[in-house]
């Protein structure tokens, strides 16, 4: 969201051009491209406008690069508009009042989507539109609610006709719903007070209070949510969920309020400083009014904060500077694993990554590899200094000896597409997207890869392996910076399908070669009994069959399974995992872990992990909220 609060002559006078606000809006999206892919959407609302004339605008793409071709079809219109004499950019106020876009306040939104289709109507920001200022509601948001379902029962309650589409569809209409209620209640009091006309409007876009009608709504929300929104009033907004498992960033100056998902778009787009970026804080509304008064207000009690782990080790841009500690910190936790794996000898070992999201965990591996060897080297001079002089052959022994190595070994074809759509060549294809630097590990060398997380095992199998393997190593060691991501998540990331987890594959796979069998329909069962369970009384089910195995145990088993068949290599090959324990220490602030521990913040993700493994043994595919 970017709000502007000077009148847009003010921006023309200072940065040169009336649209500055539209501009900010842009490179905040481009900046955070990495959060959607299946389609873009802007907003504009203009305040003051006369009565009769448009103020609230919207434009969606689903086509590739949509934020690029929002932006181009919106600057053809308004350099036509200069072009043909509708409007001058010296004089704002033309801008104003031709161009959709000229307007003070913006809200942009790219999706990625984890249902409701991939077609422009899902797209937000969503629109409640109604002849009343007060009526009309704009929003958009990252989150998935777990209770769609009650939402929409809800909503048939009150009388409504919900359509079945997305989370963001009954969200919009029960929030509408508040809103309506909340102006009819202004309405009937200011028409009471004797007020009418322009008077009444006025005092209605003074009064409105979003924070009630959010207040109103949330209390039937199960989730993990960010939502920004605006009303027709001017009145901007957004708000975090009450465990703030989902980010939110804003910072205010004489200019203009701008909030976005991520701290480094702020930073960059408005040249500020880490200090001058805050946190939208959990449970409460950050609201611009139309005045430009800016002020927060909870609107849920804050729950244990529980900020989503992934976000930091996966998701979220690694150039915020904290995310790029926290990184490096994960990367820093593997070194007791890849020591004992490769027998402490990193003379015989390249350290390395795949794929490129991994770079910043790989360093913090390696200089935690070397500063470990440092303190060797110390301790063993200190201890033969004592025997006598060193000579320079005995120092070259002990500090050149072991000597922790690293190289690129894999480097990302970004001109290749998997444009083929048979399955055997798309496989074939997808083994390519990678260029190895052959030479760089020889056959008596291990290969140890950093990875930010393996979540399906799938392009380890089909490719990553297969391509690792062509540098003929002693070993491979695939150390990922995130544990076993064993549980659904249900509050935004898109990993919602049990059976697809590689952890759930090994274990599964345990339990049966094991003879465990019958744990599997007891879990079912048990899942089944808590299906209609009030909150207070649902428990995380699967846990037990996690429980019979240790984590090494499952390790080793996918380790097995994404071995590919078809490779000419015998070497061995491992994956590590980051330990929960490592995890906390790297992300301190960012405790919410439930896809590795089964520890939802909310009893919406006890249902989903339950119906999850419902839907796997009956063999149901798709989403289990």
């Amino acid at each position: 969201m970017v709000r502007l609060k000077k009148p847009l002559e003010h921006y023309f006078l200072n940065y040169g051009t009336p649209l500055y606000g539209l501009f900010k809006l842009f490179l905040l999206m481009e900046k955070q491209h990495n959060r959607g892919q299946d389609g873009a959407g802007v907003a504009a609302v203009k305040l003051g406008m006369p009565v009769g004339e448009q103020y609230m605008f919207r434009e969606r793409e689903i086509k590739s690069n949509p934020i690029d071709r929002i932006f181009r079809s919106l600057l053809k219109q308004y350099n036509a508009l200069v072009k043909n004499g509708t409007v001058f950019p010296e004089f704002p106020a033309t801008v104003k009042k031709h161009f959709d876009f000229g307007a003070e306040l913006y809200l942009g939104h790219l999706r990625y989507g984890t249902s409701g289709g991939y077609h422009r109507s899902v797209c937000h920001p969503f629109f409640r539109r109604s002849s009343w200022p007060t009526r009309n509601l704009m929003l958009a948001g990252n989150f998935n609610m777990t209770n769609t379902a009650e939402l929409n029962a809800r909503l048939i309650e009150q009388g409504q006709h919900p359509i079945f589409a997305t989370d963001t569809q009954a969200l919009l209409e029960m929030m509408g719903y508040a809103l309506d209620n909340a102006h009819q209640r202004l309405y009937e009091k200011l028409r009471a007070e004797g007020l009418d006309g322009a008077k009444l409007s006025k005092a209605m876009f003074a009064q409105l209070d979003i924070v009630e009608v959010i207040r109103d709504c949330a209390k039937y929300w199960d989730g993990g949510y960010v939502i920004i929104g605006a009303i027709g009033t001017g009145d901007g907004f957004v708000f975090r969920d009450p465990a703030a498992i989902r980010p939110a960033y804003w910072f205010e100056d004489d200019d203009v309020v701008a909030v976005a998902s991520e701290r480094p778009p702020l930073l960059t787009v408005f040249d500020k400083s880490p200090e001058d970026i805050r946190e939208v804080r959990p449970g409460e509304v950050l609201v611009v009014k139309n005045d430009g008064r800016v002020y927060s207000e909870p609107f849920a009690e804050p729950r244990p904060r529980k900020s989503c782990s992934f976000e930091r080790i996966y998701f979220s841009r690694g150039n915020d500077p904290e995310i790029y500690l926290e990184r490096k910190a994960l990367g820093a936790g593997l070194a007791d694993q890849v020591l004992r794996t490769i027998d402490n000898d990193l003379e015989h070992t390249v350290i390395s990554y795949i794929p490129n999201t991994s770079e910043t965990a790989y360093y913090g591996l390696l200089e935690e590899l070397r500063r470990r060897r440092r303190i060797e080297v110390r301790d063993a001079i200190l201890e033969a200094q004592k025997k006598g002089p060193l000579d320079e052959a005995t120092l070259d022994a002990l500090i050149m000896r072991n000597w922790p190595r690293s190289g690129k070994v894999a480097h990302k074809d970004v001109k290749l597409r998997t444009f083929i759509s048979q399955e055997k060549w798309r496989g074939e294809m997808s083994s390519h997207v990678y260029d190895i630097t052959y030479g760089a590990v020889g056959p008596e060398d291990n290969l140890v890869c950093v990875d930010d997380s393996i979540v399906r095992g799938t392009t380890l199998r089909r490719s990553i392996l297969k391509i690792l393997s062509r540098l003929n190593p002693r070993r491979i060691v695939i150390a990922s910076t995130a544990p076993q991501i064993r549980y659904p998540d249900c509050y935004g990331i898109d990993m919602s399908e049990l059976g697809k987890f590689i952890a759930f594959e090994a274990m599964i796979d345990l339990v049966h070669e094991q003879g465990k069998s019958d744990i599997i329909r007891d879990v079912y069962e048990r899942c089944v009994a808590q299906a209609n369970a009030p909150a207070a009384e649902l428990r995380n089910e699967v846990k037990r069959l996690y429980d019979q195995f240790t984590a090494d145990e499952i390790s080793a088993r996918i380790a097995r399974l994404v071995r590919p068949k078809d490779i000419d290599w015998d070497g061995e090959i491992i994956i590590l995992y980051q330990s929960i324990e490592n995890l906390h220490k790297a992300l301190p602030n960012h405790s919410g872990d439930w896809y590795f521990t089964g520890e939802y913040p909310t009893p919406g993700g006890l249902r989903v992990v339950n119906q999850a493994f419902i839907n796997f043994y009956e063999k149901n595919q798709g989403r289990s909220y």
